[in-house]
């Protein structure tokens, strides 16, 4: 077995795929050091810079003091603390739900609910966009639902498809509202009419919309209601860590009955409790965070369309820069690096084959200089 792992180890690398772990330290202002170096931060997901935010950091300690460092077990022996369920109604609250259930993370959430909700009817039709992430794939396959994919963003597919299986006794629709990997959006008032036209259940993986965009940063969600199921991360804009599912309180119970993610799994600790505490108080008072965050992504977008290159629809904090061939983006990652940028390249199978590509995510802490430091420096690439 193992000299099958190492030829499949040959065959990553020989098509320029190999994946490796490197420390790097979080530091203030939008940067990090990564093997001695400080760099820009064009990485992380950390978007309104709430990582290292003093009151996150001193709510989560309060409530290691206070309550300790472990949950001590899963949900339905010992592990529902009153936190929990604070922390879940202020989640409620914070995306206008009847109620809301706290998971470890949001891979977790997807991939244990999806096929959890799927087995409530017997011949479930789930419909998925094609670029959906892979914790909703990993979902999809676990279900023993029968899945149909269309295409991206492309709705008169969808619909074709929901009226092909229109004697199917259960549908559910399931998408992102931002697409981690392309940074465009999901058209949600027309994913609400479908859903309604074809009594389905729409699901959408909110992860890199919540805290960035929508009234409050509550989600696009909050702006275009008519979701039943909405799944967000604490780990992203909201700087720590663990994932939510925010539903009507119908779903919630089934959840808590019927999804194994959540059954066989020990419960979220206090550390993590007190960092989404502090988020769910700061979050909706960062309107000025988000506003220099989307000029930012407009500016960015703006400079790498004009030399030429390909940011596929983003109209986010999310901004790729398409390069073609995982050479090529292996090679710019490192051009960048040496220009004190840390913009990692995404290659297969994280996204399709010939689209390799840097994916820069912006962060409110970044300033228009910050920008100007990249573009030059894509610039001077694209003329080596």
């Amino acid at each position: 077995m193992l000299e099958h792992i190492r030829q499949s180890l040959e065959i990553i690398a020989a098509k320029h795929r190999t994946r490796a772990l490197r420390a790097v330290e979080m530091r203030p202002g939008g940067r990090l050091v990564r093997g001695g170096r400080e760099l820009l931060d064009f990485s992380s997901n950390d978007y309104l810079g709430l990582a290292q935010h003093p009151l996150l950091v001193e709510r989560s300690a309060n409530y290691v003091r206070q309550h300790g460092a472990g949950a001590g077990a899963s949900r339905l022996i010992t592990g529902t603390s009153a936190l929990h369920l604070d922390i879940e109604e202020k989640v409620a609250a914070f995306k206008g739900t009847e109620a809301a259930l706290l998971f470890a993370t949001g891979w977790q959430a997807n991939a244990a609910a999806i096929p959890a909700l799927a087995k409530a009817a017997k011949g479930t039709v789930i419909f998925a966009d094609k670029l959906v992430h892979n914790s909703i794939h990993a979902g999809l396959r676990g279900s023993t639902a029968e899945v149909q994919f269309y295409d991206h963003d492309d709705y008169d597919h969808l619909n074709a498809l929901l009226q092909e299986h229109a004697s199917a006794p259960a549908r559910l629709i399931v998408t992102e509202s931002v697409f981690s990997m392309d940074g465009d959006r999901a058209d949600l008032p027309r994913l609400n009419a479908l859903a309604a036209q074809h009594d389905a259940l729409l699901y959408v993986d909110e992860a890199h919309a919540t805290g960035v965009l929508g009234k409050g940063g509550a989600g696009l969600t909050a702006d275009h209601p008519g979701a039943q199921i909405v799944m967000g991360t604490f780990s992203k804009a909201l700087g720590g860590f663990g994932a939510y599912i925010a539903c009507p309180a119908v779903v919630r119970e089934y959840l808590v009955n019927m999804c194994a993610g959540l059954i066989f799994t020990t419960a979220p600790p206090p550390a993590m409790l007190g960092a989404m505490d502090a988020a769910l108080e700061l979050v909706p008072g960062m309107d000025e965070e988000r506003a220099h965050l989307g000029a930012l992504g407009d500016r960015l977008r703006a400079v790498l369309q004009d030399l030429g290159y390909d940011t596929l629809g983003s109209t986010t904090q999310i901004v790729p820069l398409v390069v073609g061939p995982e050479a090529d983006a292996l090679a710019l990652g490192e051009h960048l690096l040496e220009s004190g940028i840390a913009a990692l390249p995404i290659r297969p199978p994280t996204v399709p084959k010939g689209t390799s590509r840097i994916r820069f995510a912006l962060r409110s802490t970044l300033g228009e200089d910050n920008i100007d430091t990249v573009l030059a420096a894509v610039a001077a690439w694209k003329k080596s």
